[in-house]
C-alpha cells in the first residue's frame, strides 16, 4: 500500500489516502513559494521535503491505519515519533545547514525546540538528535523513496549579516514550513474550510475605496481642526512614494492619525508592491474601534479585507472566512495587539509562527507607539531592525508622543544599552507647527512633587465643574474619588466589563452633546483611542505621554470659544514603584525645568530621555542572550526565549463571567448548555480579569464558583452597579493600576 501521510473517511463510509509522497513534495512547493519573500525558497523546500520523512515508519503506518478506521484489525501502536527522522536525516545531509534545518522539521509539530536542555518543556534538539537514530532508519527501511530521500536542492548561505539574526530567519522559514503543511493537510482534510482562504481585492482597490470615502465624507473643512487633518493626510500620501523602512507620524492626539496612516499605507503597499497593512495597537478595545472605522471605510466589499486578531474569546465582527485568515494573516488589513504581534515574532508554537511570513512585505503601522513596553524594548527594537532592514517591511511609528525609539542608548562608561532603530522619515508637515496650531488647551502644572492633594480638595474642585473629566492612576483611587463627588457621577475602571463600560461611555457622550452636568472619574482606559471631548480636564500627574492623551480628551475639536483647561495635580500618594513611578518621576524633572507649553515634540524627547534612563533593563527576561549566544554555533534556546518573552505577565490572572446587565442570562445559558461560539462571543463583553490571589480568595469566600473550565459570579453582590467587581478589595498588584 502506498505511505500515507492522512487518512479520511468519506461519506459512503469509504477511505481517501493522502500520499506521503505526494504531501511532501506539496509542502516543499508551497512552503518554497512563501520562502521566496524572505530570500530562502529552498531551505523551506528542503525542510518541506523532508519534515514527515518519519511517517514511512511501518510503525507510524499501522498506527495512522488503525487510528483512522482504515484497518481495525490492526492493533494500534500508540503514537509514533516521526517528526524527529527528518531532522537527523537533513543533519546528516547537510552538514551545518542540516543542523538549522533540524530545527524546522523536529518543531513542525511540537514547536520549535531548544538546543540545550533548558527550564522551558520539551526535549532538547541536541539530545533528540542522539538518541532517535532508529526513527530514521526505520523510515529508509519503510521506503521512503530515493526521490525524497536526495531531491537534489542545494542551499546556499543564508541571506542575515550575522549570526544574531539567525532565530528570526529561522524562525520566519518555520513560518513557511508550518502554513504550508497545515494549508496541505486542510487542503485533503476539510475542502470546504480550503475554499474560504484567499480572494482577497488588491491593494489597488481599496486605494480606490479610501478616496472615494474621504471624498464622501470630508468635502467641507468647516474648522480650523479639519483643515489641519486634511493637511496631515495630504502630507503622508505625498510622502508614500519614498522608499519602504522606517517612518513616524508625529501628530498631536485628535489630529486625524488613524486616516491619515492609512492612506500613505494604501499609496505606499500599492507604490511598492506590498502585500498588506497591518495595524498594531496597544488595546483591545482600540482595535475594535480601529476595526470598525475600517470596515464602514471598506464598506460594500466583498469578502471584507479586514481581519481582527486579538484575544478575547471570540472578536464581535468574526465570521468563519475572517477566522479561517486570522491563523495565517492571509488578509489584506489585518488590525491585531502589540502583544499578539510581538509575542507571536518570538514564539516556537507552530500555530503562533505560522503568520510570520505574511509579515514580510507589509506596512506595519505602530499606534500609540509610546506604549511599547521599556523592559522589552530590546527584543522588541531588534524584532523591527530586522523587519526593516531583510523583510521589505515599512514600520510607521503613529503616536502623539514619539518614544525617540531612534536612538541608540549608553551608559555611563559608554557601553550601549539599548540599539536604537536609526532615523526615522517624518510624514507629518512640521509636527512643531502642528502642535502650535493645535493647541486647544492650558495646562496648569503642580508648584512641586510636594503640593499633594487630597480626594476631598480634588472631589471639591470637580463639583463645581458642569463638565468635568478626572484621570486617576488606580483603580482604587477612582473608586475612591467617584465616592466624595455629588450623585450622578460616573466611573470607568477595568473592574467593569466591557459592556458596561460601553453603556457609561455612550452616557458620557450623549450627556456632553445634550450639554448635561457630566462628571467622570475614570483610570487612564480613557486615554487612548476614546473620543471623548470635555471642556475640562483634570489629571494626577503621570508620565508626560499620559498628561498629553489626557489633554487629547479636552476640547478635541477646537470648538470651544477659548482653550480647555487641563489640570495636573499630585494625588495623596505617588505611582508605586516599578515603571509607573519612574514615569511619573520622569515627567516632574522635565516639566520642573520647563518654560512655555509642556507638551510639545521638545518636551517628549526630553523625557522619553529621562524615563527610558531610568529603565533597569531593556530585555527583563534576557530573551536576546538564549537566542544569540551560541548562535554562530547553530545553538538556539527557542522555546526558553518563547517562554520568557511575555509582553504582559499574566501573573496566574483568570477572566471571571459576571452577570452585569445581559451577563446574568447569559452565565446562566453557559450553566445550561455548555459553551459554543456565539454565546462566548457575547460572554466576552462581560468579563472582568482578576489577579490570583483576588479570584482564589473570592473563590473560598463562596462569592466565585466554577463551571467547568469557567470561573463564574455567584455572590449578587460582588458586582456593584456602578464600580464593577470588586470595589472593596485593594489593587495590590502594581500592574493592576494601568486601567
Amino acid at each position: 500500500m502506498t505511505a500515507a501521510a492522512h487518512v479520511r473517511q468519506l461519506a459512503n463510509g469509504e477511505f481517501a489516502i493522502h500520499s506521503l509522497d505526494d504531501h511532501l513534495l506539496s509542502v516543499a512547493r508551497l512552503a518554497g513559494h512563501f520562502a521566496e519573500a524572505i530570500q530562502g525558497g529552498p531551505w523551506a523546500e528542503l525542510a518541506g521535503v523532508w519534515h514527515d520523512l518519519g511517517k514511512y515508519q511501518p510503525t507510524f503506518q499501522r498506527y495512522i491505519a488503525s487510528a483512522s478506521g482504515l484497518d481495525a484489525h490492526i492493533e494500534a501502536p500508540g503514537r509514533v515519533k516521526h517528526a524527529i527522522a527528518g531532522a537527523i536525516h537533513a543533519c546528516r545531509q547537510s552538514g551545518p545547514y542540516g543542523q538549522l534545518l533540524a530545527y524546522l522539521i523536529a518543531g513542525h509539530h511540537a514547536g520549535l525546540p531548544d538546543w540545550h536542555p533548558g527550564e522551558a518543556a520539551g526535549a532538547a534538539l541536541s539530545q533528540e538528535l542522539q538518541d532517535e537514530q532508529a526513527t530514521l532508519a526505520q523510515a529508509t527501511a519503510g521506503g521512503a523513496p530515493q526521490a525524497i530521500l536526495a531531491p537534489g536542492i542545494a542551499l546556499s548561505r543564508p541571506p542575515i549579516r550575522n549570526a544574531d539574526q539567525l532565530h528570526f530567519w529561522l524562525r520566519m522559514l518555520f513560518s513557511c514550513l508550518v502554513d504550508a503543511d497545515f494549508l496541505d493537510t486542510e487542503a485533503f482534510m476539510a475542502d470546504a474550510r480550503g475554499e474560504m482562504r484567499g480572494g482577497y481585492p488588491e491593494i489597488t482597490v481599496l486605494r480606490e475605496a479610501f478616496e472615494r470615502y474621504m471624498a464622501r465624507r470630508f468635502t467641507v473643512a468647516d474648522t480650523p481642526v479639519k483643515r489641519l487633518r486634511g493637511e496631515i493626510l495630504a502630507s503622508c500620501v505625498a510622502r508614500a512614494a519614498q522608499a519602504p523602512g522606517l517612518f513616524s507620524l508625529t501628530v498631536p492626539t485628535g489630529g486625524g492619525k488613524t486616516l491619515a496612516s492609512l492612506g500613505f499605507a494604501l499609496h505606499h503597499a500599492q507604490g511598492h508592491g506590498l502585500r498588506r497593512i497591518i495595524y498594531v495597537i496597544p488595546y483591545t478595545s482600540i482595535i475594535e474601534q480601529t476595526a470598525d472605522v475600517f470596515r464602514e471605510l471598506f464598506e460594500g466589499i466583498d469578502p471584507s479585507p479586514v481581519i481582527e486578531h486579538h484575544s478575547n474569546i471570540e472578536a464581535e465582527n468574526e465570521t468563519a472566512k475572517s477566522r479561517t485568515a486570522c491563523e495565517n494573516w492571509d488578509a489584506p488589513i489585518v488590525v491585531t495587539t502589540n502583544v499578539q504581534f510581538f509575542e507571536s515574532l518570538y514564539a516556537a508554537r507552530p500555530s503562533r509562527c505560522r503568520k510570520l511570513h505574511n509579515i514580510a512585505n507589509s506596512v506595519v503601522v505602530f499606534d500609540e507607539a509610546q506604549l511599547l513596553p521599556p523592559e522589552h524594548l530590546a527584543p522588541i527594537l531588534d524584532a523591527l531592525r530586522q523587519l526593516i532592514e531583510h523583510y521589505r517591511v515599512t514600520v510607521v511609528l503613529s503616536t502623539a508622543t514619539q518614544p525617540e525609539l531612534h536612538k541608540t542608548r549608553s551608559d555611563a562608561f559608554g557601553r550601549v544599552r539599548l540599539p536604537g532603530l536609526g532615523e526615522a522619515r517624518e510624514l507629518a508637515p512640521d509636527p512643531a507647527r502642528l502642535y502650535r496650531q493645535l493647541e486647544r488647551v492650558s495646562v496648569s502644572l503642580p508648584d512641586s512633587s510636594r503640593q499633594r492633594c487630597s480626594w476631598q480638595v480634588i472631589a471639591g474642585e470637580l463639583a463645581e465643574q458642569q463638565r468635568v473629566l478626572c484621570i486617576v492612576n488606580r483603580r482604587d483611587d477612582a473608586a475612591t474619588l467617584w465616592g466624595l463627588l455629588p450623585e450622578g457621577a460616573l466611573h470607568l475602571s477595568a473592574r467593569m466589563c466591557g459592556a458596561h463600560r460601553a453603556e457609561v461611555i455612550a452616557e458620557v457622550r450623549r450627556r456632553l452633546i445634550a450639554l448635561e452636568p457630566v462628571r467622570v472619574v475614570s483610570t487612564q482606559l480613557v486615554e487612548a483611542g476614546v473620543d471623548l471631548d470635555f471642556p475640562v480636564v483634570y489629571r494626577a500627574m503621570a508620565g508626560l505621554d499620559s498628561i498629553a492623551q489626557a489633554a487629547g480628551r479636552c476640547n478635541r475639536e477646537g470648538c470651544l470659544p477659548q482653550k480647555g483647561r487641563v489640570v495636573v495635580f499630585n494625588p495623596p500618594k505617588p505611582s508605586p514603584s516599578g515603571l509607573l513611578l519612574k514615569a511619573e518621576q520622569a515627567a516632574e524633572v522635565v516639566l520642573s525645568g520647563a518654560s512655555g507649553e509642556p507638551l510639545t515634540p521638545l518636551q517628549f524627547g526630553r523625557y522619553f530621555d529621562c524615563f527610558y534612563g531610568g529603565v533597569n533593563s531593556y530585555d527583563k527576561e534576557r530573551v536576546m542572550e538564549l537566542l544569540q549566544r551560541d548562535a554562530a554555533s547553530g545553538q538556539v534556546q527557542f522555546r526558553s526565549a518563547a517562554q520568557g518573552f511575555r509582553l504582559i505577565a499574566d501573573e496566574g490572572q483568570r477572566q471571571v463571567m459576571v452577570s452585569w446587565g445581559e451577563g446574568h442570562s447569559l452565565v446562566e445559558q453557559l450553566k445550561q448548555i455548555g459553551p459554543n461560539r456565539d454565546l462566548m462571543r457575547k460572554l466576552q463583553r462581560h468579563t472582568v480579569s482578576l489577579y490570583e490571589y483576588q479570584w482564589k480568595r473570592l473563590l473560598a469566600s463562596g462569592d466565585l464558583e466554577w463551571h467547568g473550565d469557567f470561573l463564574i459570579q455567584k455572590s449578587d453582590a460582588l458586582y456593584d452597579p456602578v464600580l464593577g467587581l470588586l470595589p472593596d478589595v485593594p489593587d495590590y498588584a502594581p500592574a493592576s493600576l494601568v486601567v
